[in-house]
């Protein structure tokens, strides 16, 4: 495939000045900047006054110059980068959704609160929980929401002063243990077996009245299912602690099997990777937290609840942690998600599963014999490759992929596996391109260490002095 990135000295739109600095028309009244502190009042804004066209070409310039979902694989491991389909995009902007204020009184926006209450059921059915909230703006965030919940549940019982550790294994997301930090818990890491799941005996080893939470995915980070979940599951509840299921790899299960029926207390989703909906800055994100009956009154609020035919935003769990976001959370991903959920019902759902599972075992099939495949050779719906066996990096090979028009997958991660490549390619690639991916990859380790180092060629910045832009990372802001 010949690839060549579009290449611009493009300036900051602020230097892009089609006319005067734009001042706030009329006056303000005296009152409102007596009630502001003094350093923050203003009378005018710094903005740019740029025609449209200028505004048009700026950002179609910066466009060419980008990879996205739309252009082309996306394989980035962990992260699920799907193709977002448009359908749903238009549903969100749609004006009655678009133009609604969340301040409305509810009986005004009848339609925007039954989509968000058949959301919080789709999710609950699909996850076998019992209750939900549609408030965190990210995974992370949902991660945080639900180490808020386990902080109130152990409060609750009197027991927080002695749960002070959350259990968390060593292939782990790196949120996890951020997450379990920023609440105020101590993190405990416990190694993988040499089936990269889960150790039973350092788990039980590490179980103990201080215990807190276990936070895990699965399938796990290696693309591996815990097949030893149920036992995990007893384990952790003997020992009086929660389990928390971190969302990221729900699309290799969905349709299939569920957290619920693991036994899992907590999930949290992760509405760009298992529902399609934009990723990062294509947002703001989406990241829902479901658990069984006995955390549903920790649950922030407000919650999106029925009665007969009306819909109406419920503040009655007598115990909850709060809000955790302004309003109600990011309803425009919840509108493409409810698109996404409706359009394939619950045959495609499980459909587009077996197709990521399917897609990921292809890939490690053609890849196999190449390269060291670590751990079971069986996948879910991604796997984790060594380029140890090859003489090449994994960073090398990363460049190479992107100077032939396909995204990098995620490198170096997890950290148990040495020069590691995670690729997830999802449902929404076909055979084709899992041919070409293979193709590209294994072309590379053709390719010597000289032209590898040179590598990106096509794309508008080349290959970079990494450690030196870490130590001395220049920012310029435009702030005149």
């Amino acid at each position: 495939m010949s690839y060549k990135q579009a290449s611009y000295d493009e300036p900051f739109i602020g230097e892009l000045r089609s006319g005067t600095t734009y001042k706030i028309p009329g006056k303000v009244d005296p009152g409102v900047l007596e009630d502001l502190p003094e350093g923050t009042r203003r009378e005018y804004l710094p903005l740019p006054e740029v025609a449209e066209y200028d505004v048009v070409r700026h950002f179609t310039r910066l466009s060419q110059m980008n990879y996205s979902v739309d252009l082309g694989m996306y394989p980035l491991g962990s992260c699920t980068m799907k193709f977002n389909p448009k359908f749903a995009d238009r549903i969100s902007t749609f004006e009655g959704f678009s133009e609604i204020h969340p301040l409305q009184p509810e009986k005004s926006v009848q339609g925007s609160l039954r989509i968000m209450y058949e959301l919080q059921e789709y999710l609950k059915d699909l996850s076998d929980m019992d209750a939900i909230t549609l408030q965190p703006l990210a995974g992370a965030h949902g991660e945080y929401t639900g180490i808020l919940i386990i902080r109130k549940y152990h409060e609750d019982r009197g027991e927080l002063d002695s749960r002070t550790e959350i259990i968390i294994p060593d292939s782990a997301h790196g949120t996890n243990p951020a997450s379990a930090a920023m609440g105020g818990f101590d993190v405990v890491e416990i190694p993988s077996n040499e089936k990269g799941t889960v150790d039973l005996e350092a788990l039980k080893a590490a179980l103990s009245e201080k215990t807190a939470a276990f936070m895990i995915t699965n399938p796990n980070t290696l693309g591996i299912f815990e097949d030893q979940i149920t036992e995990i599951a007893k384990l952790v509840h003997e020992a009086g602690a929660l389990l928390y299921y971190d969302g990221a790899n729900f699309n290799a299960i969905m349709g299939v099997t569920s957290p619920g029926l693991m036994g899992f207390d907590i999930v949290h989703f992760n509405l760009h990777k298992t529902f399609a909906t934009p990723h990062g800055g294509g947002g703001p994100g989406s990241g829902p937290v479901a658990v069984k009956a006995h955390l549903k009154d920790f649950l922030p609020v407000p919650t999106v609840a029925k009665d007969g035919g009306r819909y109406f935003l419920d503040f009655s769990h007598p115990k909850s942690i709060g809000r955790i976001s302004s309003y109600y959370g990011s309803f425009n991903m919840m509108l493409r998600a409810w698109s996404y959920i409706t359009y394939h019902g619950a045959d495609g759902l499980k459909e587009n599963t077996v197709n990521a599972v399917l897609n990921a075992n292809y890939l490690a099939k053609k890849l196999e014999g190449k390269f060291k495949i670590p751990y079971k050779p069986l996948k879910k719906h991604e796997l984790v490759l060594s380029t140890e066996n090859t003489g090449k990096r994994a960073l090398d090979l990363a460049k190479y992929l992107i100077d032939n028009g396909i995204h990098a997958p995620t490198v170096y991660f997890p950290l148990i596996v040495h020069e590691a490549m995670m690729i997830e390619p999802t449902e929404t690639v076909s055979k084709a391109d899992l041919d070409q991916y293979a193709e590209v990859l294994l072309k590379g380790l053709e390719a010597g260490d000289g032209e590898l180092k040179g590598m990106p060629k096509n794309l508008a910045v080349g290959r970079i002095d990494e450690v030196r832009a870490a130590r001395e990372l220049k920012v310029r802001w435009n702030l005149e």
